[in-house]
């Protein structure tokens, strides 16, 4: 795998934190940007999108699959919830060519909303698409899986191209020790004492579940007229008419941005918001000043001089997670000319190694844990299931 500078970065999204601009980093992340109104399950973790056909060889040529995951730490053996008053969203732009500047504009917008709970635990679920600004609700009926059932498989139509939902509790997929990368970063930037990863490493997701939603949806569908076959993915959670997460390329956004203040500002915005900052059109490049000037800091204490923290900021912006369907899906199996994964992400990709290499300048390669294991005290993860929506019962 070749792998230029901005690689890694992107992909975790320790980088992501380092964008030029607030809202820029939301990805892949767990408990980022707390605040006293906002419940767990209004806090994205992770957004998985690969070609079906890579982790199913029987699977129908040309579906894809979205995997959004929230409520980090969801205990296991207990029931929780989606919100009735949110909107959980997967936004969709079409791009022309793999090396391309994202826009964050939303071709394709999947639309989930969730009713009250019922006796039996589970919800309802409408499906909205807006495709190129027009908008068809989902016909048929879907419902959430309560906790100890068996995966409740609905196929719902939209504008006669039927699309597959799951919703409900899953095993945490994302591995990563992320408490002693807190205490490496700390080490590096001089807050604390110097310290590597530990052999084999404590998987701090071991355990607990994730509420998810997982859509399959054909090629065709979010082609439209079009014959794109690259797309960018995002996706976020709206509340009270406010977006107050938002999430693309895998990472803890808390890798590279220490400030709560500037984690929620990442979160209010999209990657068009990025894009302007890029493009030093204000207030954008203004309000994205100290955010970078954060994450700038952080790539320089854990070994990058300041030409190549500039290069690996510069790579991963916009925050979206971009798939070519031509070819096999998984992180980083290619990337763009800046070093941008352009293969979507798979569920046990590990993205974490991938990202640590790249934003370390090679001087740490794993964080010491796998999905399978055995990770500290023989924790791994449940195989995945065959069949869609593939994630492992939840615990």
């Amino acid at each position: 795998m070749t792998r230029k500078i901005g690689l890694l970065i992107v992909a975790l999204g320790l980088a992501l934190v380092t964008v030029v601009s607030p809202g820029l980093l939301v990805a892949s992340d767990h408990d980022d940007g707390e605040v006293d109104t906002k419940g767990r399950n209004l806090n994205l973790t992770d957004l998985y999108a690969f070609r079906e056909v890579d982790q199913n060889s029987a699977a129908a040529d040309g579906d894809l699959i979205f995997i959004m995951n929230l409520n980090p730490r969801s205990l296991a053996r207990q029931q929780y919830y989606f919100s009735t008053k949110a909107r959980y969203q997967f936004h969709v732009t079409r791009v022309a060519g793999n090396n391309d500047t994202p826009t964050g504009k939303s071709d394709v917008v999947l639309r989930f909303e969730f009713g009250a709970p019922q006796a039996s635990g589970q919800q309802s679920i409408r499906l909205t698409a807006i495709r190129d600004g027009a908008t068809v609700m989902g016909s048929g009926t879907a419902v959430t899986t309560p906790l100890s059932s068996a995966p409740i498989i609905n196929r719902v139509s939209v504008g006669g191209t039927p699309l597959t939902i799951f919703a409900g509790l899953r095993e945490d997929p994302f591995f990563f020790d992320v408490e002693q990368y807190f205490r490496v970063r700390a080490g590096a930037l001089g807050i604390g004492p110097a310290v590597g990863f530990r052999n084999p490493g404590v998987d701090f997701t071991a355990g607990y579940n994730v509420l998810s939603v997982a859509v399959r949806v054909p090629r065709a569908f979010l082609q439209g007229s079009t014959s794109a076959t690259t797309f960018d993915v995002w996706e976020t959670i709206w509340y009270d008419g406010k977006q107050v997460e938002r999430l693309g390329r895998p990472a803890i956004n808390e890798g590279l941005i220490v400030t709560n203040d500037y984690i929620n500002a990442l979160n209010s915005v999209g990657p068009d918001f990025e894009a302007d900052a890029l493009a030093g059109k204000q207030p954008a490049a203004r309000i994205a000043g100290p955010i970078v000037a954060e994450a700038k800091k952080t790539l320089m204490a854990v070994g990058n001089n300041e030409s190549r923290a500039n290069a690996l900021l510069g790579a991963f912006l916009p925050d979206v997670l971009r798939i070519d369907t031509t070819a096999p899906s998984g992180y980083a199996n290619a990337l763009s000319d800046k070093g941008s994964p352009i293969r979507g992400r798979k569920i046990t990709d590990d993205v974490i190694d991938i990202t640590l290499t790249v934003v370390t300048n090679g001087a740490i390669k794993s964080d010491g844990v796998s999905y399978a294991g055995p990770n500290a005290g023989g924790t791994g993860h449940k195989p995945l299931l065959p069949a869609f929506p593939y994630l492992a019962d939840p615990n």
